[in-house]
């Protein structure tokens, strides 16, 4: 087998230090507090795979499962759905905290707020977050999806009552469409990511994210165990830079060694911590990568510096990587639970698996200090949202190790 990854070494010693109060644990309880209001809330399970990290020489590993959030199969539901909730909270100038899923869509705020339309831009689980937290709270969703994707992720989101349609733009210039027609007709963009302008939304995107952050470090907790490390996937960054946001801040006197992991081919974060120039590098193109939620090319202007100043490594890795920890996943050593991720899932869990084992990796294994002492956190975002992509993937051995 030959596998090859590249990594970047970032010195946070040497980094200025950014404003994480945004993603502490206070505001973590604010956003628990909202989720849980919703009547289909149930806290996802973390995993304890022992039987893995016996067989990888670790510790051990934990992997949070987000296939069960909210019954839509994968984590973007969180963002999006407290954004709506904030956004609503600004309009009725009340804070979130009195907005319950109940008093939202009770008559009197419906009448006070009137119909509202958000619009998004997605490769399938955050347009179907947008999509659901509209049809769950009576508002309207309009959602356009990037050239290449799945038929299934689109009608999975017009299954909530959204109108949806697939361009023949990649992702970043999708999301440039769906402004334009924000601006036009007055829509609202909820999108998870930013720009000059537009950075209130994604910043309580990024939010909204610590609630899937915040339980699994409340179950740590109560296990009294504490990561080493924490290896996250990254699109543009959302999701990465709330999650290390969050536990730099918890963590605040012993950080655990954070990893951005990311497709070759969209390789956006890494592209810009390798420049190192103050500047934000995007990827262009069709971005082509299997791991469908992490093919974006520009970077969140508001998470990058979180990253820049807490993340210790980041890397690009190849479509197999992908594909072996879905079936690393997909098939547990016995004592283990099975945890059904998809591509972008299932990212950092093949990362981990090969790191440990294979000789030509041996040199990021070392830089990574992952050893028998390493407690390893990580998150399956998605599970098997592209239901035909996963089994070609898992059955029949598409992408298979070289």
């Amino acid at each position: 087998m030959t596998v090859k990854y590249d990594l970047v070494k970032n010195d946070i010693s040497k980094r200025e230090k950014t404003d994480i109060s945004f993603l502490n644990e206070d505001v973590a309880k604010k956003v628990l507090k909202y989720h849980s209001s919703f009547e289909q809330y149930t806290e996802t399970p973390l995993v304890e795979l022992k039987e893995l990290a016996k067989y990888l020489g670790l510790n051990d590993i934990f992997i949070k499962d987000e296939s069960y959030r909210f019954g839509l199969n994968a984590f973007k539901v969180l963002g999006g759905s407290f954004t709506i909730g904030q956004y609503i909270a600004n309009k009725l100038g009340k804070d979130i905290d009195d907005l319950p899923y109940e008093t939202l869509i009770s008559d009197e705020v419906k009448k006070q707020l009137g119909e509202i339309t958000f619009i998004t831009a997605t490769d399938g689980n955050h347009g179907r977050g947008v999509a659901w937290t509209a049809e769950q709270l009576k508002q309207k969703a309009i959602v356009y999806m990037p050239k290449g994707s799945a038929l299934e992720r689109r009608d999975k989101i017009r299954a909530h009552g959204a109108t949806c349609e697939i361009t023949d733009w990649n992702y970043d210039d999708t999301v440039r469409y769906c402004n334009e027609l924000a601006e036009k007709n007055g829509y609202v963009m909820v999108q998870d990511t930013s720009w000059p302008g537009y950075e209130e939304l994604p910043r309580w995107i990024m939010q909204g994210y610590m609630t899937m952050a915040y339980e699994a470090y409340l179950k740590l907790q109560k296990e009294n165990k504490k990561p080493t490390h924490i290896f996250l996937q990254a699109g543009v960054g959302s999701l990465a830079s709330g999650v290390t946001g969050f536990f730099s801040s918890v963590y605040s006197d012993n950080k655990p060694i954070i990893t951005i992991v990311e497709p070759e081919n969209a390789a956006c974060l890494y592209k810009t911590a390798k420049a190192d120039d103050g500047q934000l590098h995007p990827v262009t193109g069709e971005m082509n990568t299997i791991m469908a939620g992490l093919a974006c090319g520009e970077p969140i202007t508001i998470g990058y510096p979180v990253l820049n100043a807490n993340a210790e490594n980041f890397l690009s890795i190849p479509e197999e990587t992908a594909a072996y920890g879905m079936r690393v996943l997909g098939n547990p050593l016995k004592g283990d639970e099975r945890v059904i991720s998809g591509e972008s899932g299932a990212a950092t869990a093949g990362v981990v698996a090969q790191v440990m084992k294979l000789e030509e990796l041996k040199n990021i294994k070392e830089a990574l200090k992952l050893d028998e002492n390493s407690v390893v956190l990580l998150f399956s975002t998605e599970g098997d949202t592209y239901f035909d992509g996963y089994r070609d993937i898992v059955w029949n051995g598409s992408y298979p190790n070289k």
